[in-house]
């Protein structure tokens, strides 16, 4: 059960990268808003800007059917997480695609620093304190 959690904030985390707070609420951020943060971190060229909006707006369209879809109850929790990790996989596979690799190390440093702030997190959730 503790895996399938890690694993729902692992992919929740990737998929539905939270921005600033607005208002005392969080907002899921746009395409564009990860694209820009992506280039923040591996600098990338205006071609690679433009293909990976591409990327970021495919996933951010079927992740938004895939939330209807649950919400509307009509889906299995658990075949929609496998879903949502194979399309992030694929999303990670697509990026890295048109990154050099100088890029690809950098993001792949990236995910790491992420992966490990939200597994902290998750254990100062659940009382581990971090420590």
């Amino acid at each position: 059960m503790k895996k399938l959690v890690l694993s729902l904030v692992l992919v929740a985390g990737l998929a539905f990268a939270v921005n600033a707070q607005q208002g005392g609420q969080r907002r899921m951020m746009t395409p564009e808003d990860r694209v820009k943060q992506l280039d923040e971190k591996v600098k990338l060229t205006d071609d690679q800007k433009a293909k990976v909006t591409v990327v970021y707006t495919e996933a951010a369209e079927a992740q938004k059917k895939m939330r209807e879809e649950m919400m509307a109850g009509g889906g299995d929790r658990d075949a929609m997480m496998a879903k949502m990790q194979k399309m992030q996989a694929d999303n990670d596979t697509k990026i890295n695609a048109v990154l050099t690799e100088d890029q690809k190390k950098a993001y792949k440093a990236w995910q790491d620093e992420m992966k490990a702030a939200r597994e902290k997190a998750m254990k100062e959730r659940q009382g581990g304190g971090g420590q």
